[in-house]
């Protein structure tokens, strides 16, 4: 017998305040709010002057990416590459409210940046030849290895050469979807971000995700009986970059120098042990900047 729509429409309500704070409890705050420099001084002309003296700067990041680029109840994203843009714009002035997040996807990182839709690109970004033929890149802030998701209950995958003439879904234009196939053999199946890939894995039809693992362990904390990663181990080195326009030396070289600060005073350390950190404990160096 079916519930009166009355009754049932109440269902709904509840089931729908029941998953508000499920994801709540998964998207934390909007973090820390770090101080911003009070009157910083720039080169004239610089990009660093311009922000400063516009007093906002749009950041694109992923909202999808647990641990590094989430979005919230509050609308703002969460996760270890929101807290570094917060730390660089403070450096510029620029209050953490006054950021504009820009939802940032794989497959159009390089055309916002070109475009100018955005400043800075910090999502998961890894930096390659390839994209530095179109942007420049400071850092790396992060060296992540790629690694493959499975249903929990599949033990017939535990490396990459498992996937060979299999279905594998990662996201369209992204370094480990080129991997998984040119050197894995696996047969692509493409989405727009990785958490569309994950209903495709718990319904088997693929019999994996694969991007980068800090990405991937993000989805198995917060589904632990549905998920698992194969293995503990990564196959690839995928540094992450922060994105910028081409040509811009003096920006890059600017935001190389608060990266290797932040690494000194801790500001690294509590935007790692605030985010990513919650889930792998062990806070990780910065790697050797990239001075090209």
């Amino acid at each position: 017998m079916k519930a009166p729509i009355t009754r049932r429409k109440s269902l709904l309500v509840a089931a729908a305040a029941a998953l508000a704070l499920t994801l709540s409890a998964c998207g934390g705050s909007s973090g820390s709010n770090p101080s911003p420099v009070q009157k910083p001084s720039f080169a004239a002309g610089s990009s660093m002057e311009k922000l400063a003296n516009a007093g906002t700067i749009k950041i694109g990041t992923k909202f999808d990416q647990p641990l590094f680029g989430q979005k919230g109840l509050d609308g703002k994203p969460v996760g270890f590459d929101v807290e570094i843009g917060k730390a660089i714009a403070a450096k510029l002035g620029i209050a953490a409210d006054k950021i504009e997040w820009v939802e940032t996807v794989s497959a159009n990182r390089e055309s916002f940046i070109e475009q100018g839709r955005v400043d800075l690109v910090i999502a998961t970004y890894t930096i390659n030849d390839a994209r530095k033929q179109k942007v420049d890149f400071a850092g790396p802030y992060y060296e992540a290895g790629q690694a493959l998701l499975v249903n929990k209950s599949d033990s017939s995958i535990t490396k990459p050469e498992d996937v060979k003439g299999k279905k594998v879904c990662s996201v369209t234009g992204s370094t480990p979807a080129k991997t998984i196939v040119e050197k894995y053999g696996a047969e692509l199946v493409p989405a727009a971000t990785y958490t569309a890939c994950l209903e495709p894995l718990r319904n088997k039809q693929v019999v994996a995700v694969t991007t980068d693992n800090v990405i991937l362990a993000g989805y198995v904390d917060k589904e632990p009986d549905a998920f698992k990663l194969a293995s503990d181990q990564t196959f690839t080195k995928e540094p992450y970059g922060i994105g910028l326009k081409k040509g811009d030396t003096a920006f890059r070289s600017w935001i190389n120098d608060q990266l290797e600060a932040f690494a000194k005073d801790d500001t690294y350390k509590k935007a790692w042990e605030s985010t990513a950190g919650k889930v792998i404990k062990t806070v990780p160096s910065l790697p050797k900047i990239d001075r090209y």
